[in-house]
């Protein structure tokens, strides 16, 4: 039987590849994406399954399913031409996506088939990181976050849950890890930011409020509050939070005594420090045992601001 080990929730900012090879592997990208493989590695995963966000490069608004899932031995990836990072193959586990879809489809989630495809940076950017060579196999399921309308954050944290039943009921053992891939707050080329800028943090308060939830524990909370405005109000792609709250309700009521959670944020503020000198954090949280309950106390990895550059304990 297959069993989840582990969760991750990740950034996937395009242009970090390209600052790690400009500022070297000290970086603080670098560092907090290391801490991350070290994790992962630890686990010793067979297969990850990743709740993405797709950037209009393998969608586009002519066909642009709100649930999918791969169901295929292989895809490409980046499609978006990302720096540093290589268009390649990446290995993927058909049976199992054909598994995980007709799981499903019987409990009520119309997962689109997606066989011959590739992946743009949402993808491609932490594997880049934490998967070296591309060596653990990837299933990836879309979730609509950038088009209205927005899947409920409700029906996100219930896909997560059926993934997690659907990996449970797998015949085959396997060791397996959830991604949540994407940012809670940021607008591209939108009306949110800055003049002469092409991005920005529009509500980092928001951004705020979602990390001192995960510290807490209060998911119930943040599916709550995750609403279609709110998510908007973060920005044109403030939707990809959606694919941490499928991503938090897979690793519902698993035994965290047997595994290890792990929330990772670079906030696109720490874009804007990169770019411009602003202030910044950069964001890494773990936590090993959570209680049944869905209040959940993390423990804080690292919490890293302008000025302080020590690194993560």
């Amino acid at each position: 039987m297959a069993e989840i080990v582990g969760a991750f929730g990740v950034p996937h900012t395009p242009v970090f590849p390209f600052f790690v090879k400009r500022d070297g592997p000290e970086s603080e990208i670098a560092r907090y994406f290391s801490a991350l493989t070290v994790e992962l590695e630890k686990l010793k995963p067979d297969l990850i399954v990743m709740f993405d966000t797709d950037h209009l490069n393998t969608f586009f608004l002519d066909n642009l399913p709100i649930f999918s899932v791969a169901v295929t031995e292989v895809f490409k990836g980046p499609i978006d031409e990302v720096r540093e990072v290589p268009v390649q193959d990446i290995r993927s586990n058909a049976d199992f996506g054909a598994h995980l879809r007709r799981a499903g489809i019987e409990a009520g989630f119309d997962l689109a088939l997606l066989q011959e495809f590739g992946v743009d940076h949402s993808v491609a950017v932490p594997l880049h990181f934490m998967t070296p060579g591309m060596s653990v196999p990837v299933v990836p399921i879309f979730i609509n976050g950038h088009v209205p309308p927005l899947p409920k954050s409700q029906r996100c944290f219930e896909l997560g849950r059926m993934v997690k039943r659907a990996i449970e009921t797998y015949s085959k053992p396997l060791r397996v890890v959830t991604m949540g891939s994407g940012s809670f707050s940021l607008d591209v080329f939108g009306p949110r930011i800055a003049p002469g800028r092409t991005d920005g943090v529009p509500d980092p308060d928001w951004c705020k409020r979602v990390v001192a939830l995960l510290e807490q524990g209060e998911v119930a909370t943040i599916v709550k509050e995750a609403t279609e405005e709110q998510m908007q109000k973060a920005g044109n792609v403030g939707g990809e939070l959606l694919d941490w709250i499928a991503m938090l309700g897979a690793f519902a009521e698993t035994d965290f005594a047997q595994g290890a959670f792990w929330l990772a944020l670079a906030e696109i503020t720490g874009l804007n420090l990169l770019l411009s000198g602003d202030n910044a954090v950069v964001i890494a949280m773990a936590s090993r045992l959570l209680p049944p309950a869905q209040r959940r106390s993390a423990e804080r990895m690292a919490l890293t601001t302008a000025g302080d550059t020590s690194p993560p304990p």
